[in-house]
């Protein structure tokens, strides 16, 4: 299981060098909302980049940096290899989002566009890093990834102590999210309720929770593109979530949209569908728990389809 230290290295490794997000707090509505797409590359996947990058020895940076991504992961790690000074390869879908590709561009990273879904994209990219003897950072399969994300939990934490009983509710596609917030909740001793919520139309680790198997998901279109794929097999976060998250919920395309726009029109903020879906459970009733603590997991959506869910949803 992931080492308790690791959890608390990460915090200071990453002291200073990530923003500490807003957590807000919408009192009617009994809720606590930690905003990641105010984070640095919009999204919380900054974390667990930057927290991999910076344990690796100088010969495993110069070797350069390889790794899948469906937007955001990919953004991280160039962030982290551009503050380090490494080379580093980005293997993305053919339909990863226009805007998180000249991102990654953007920061510098050499994005090899692979046809297929986030899955051929992770096959390929791992057969790259281990044709060229490069360093492989997975998006969610590595204890400092997980370790790096777990900082939002501690960040929430140390600004609202009163969360620590709360209901969590947390997205999830890989995991790395939603292991490392609860193995940093379940190292406390008050009772609390770690909740995952995934899109119906990529329920992957679903299947893993409840079914152990993934094998009969479908992967269909989804708004949520940050959750899209299947989870690598033997993935370190299928145990973690096992152990510590208490089930995983599923919402709805519409569900996400309609979450994309509540969070513009009640609160100004720009929010990817990946990063909407706990906001999507608790506003179509999947979730009645107060208070709660609901982390917005990103807010890189194209343009032109943030503008199309907001005029299908104006009132």
């Amino acid at each position: 299981m992931l080492p308790s230290k690791w959890l608390e290295e990460a915090s200071q490794r990453l002291d200073g060098k990530i923003h500490r997000t807003p957590l807000t707090h919408d009192v009617e509505r009994g809720l606590y909302i930690k905003w990641e797409n105010r984070q640095k590359t919009g999204s919380f996947k900054a974390r667990g980049a930057l927290n991999k990058v910076l344990t690796l020895e100088d010969w495993e940076r110069e070797m350069g940096l390889v790794t899948a991504s469906a937007g955001n992961h990919g953004q991280g790690v160039a962030l982290a290899a551009q503050t380090l000074g490494c080379p580093v390869r980005v293997f993305v879908p053919q339909d990863a989002p226009k805007v998180k590709v000249d991102a990654i561009r953007a920061f510098g990273a050499d994005v090899v566009v692979v046809e297929g879904g986030y899955h051929d994209a992770e096959e390929a990219g791992l057969a790259y890093a281990k044709r060229n003897d490069a360093t492989w950072v997975s998006p969610y399969n590595d204890g400092h990834v997980v370790a790096g994300q777990g900082t939002v939990a501690t960040e929430i934490l140390q600004d609202q102590p009163e969360t620590a009983t709360a209901t969590w509710i947390v997205p999830v596609s890989g995991g790395g999210l939603l292991a490392g917030i609860s193995a940093v909740l379940r190292k406390q001793a008050q009772p609390t309720r770690v909740i995952g919520v995934q899109v119906a139309t990529q329920a992957y680790m679903h299947g893993l929770f409840y079914r152990n198997t993934q094998d009969d998901v479908e992967d269909l279109p989804t708004l949520a593109d940050g959750l899209a794929g299947a989870v690598e097999n033997g993935s370190i976060t299928v145990p973690l979530i096992r152990k510590y998250v208490d089930e995983i919920l599923l919402v709805s395309e519409d569900e996400v949209a309609e979450a994309v726009a509540f969070a513009w029109t009640e609160y100004g903020e720009r929010v990817e569908g990946s990063g909407a879906v706990g906001l999507a459970a608790v506003l179509s009733g999947k979730i009645s728990a107060q208070p709660s603590v609901i982390v917005v997991s990103g807010g890189n959506i194209q343009p032109e389809i943030h503008a199309e869910i907001l005029k299908r949803y104006e009132k």
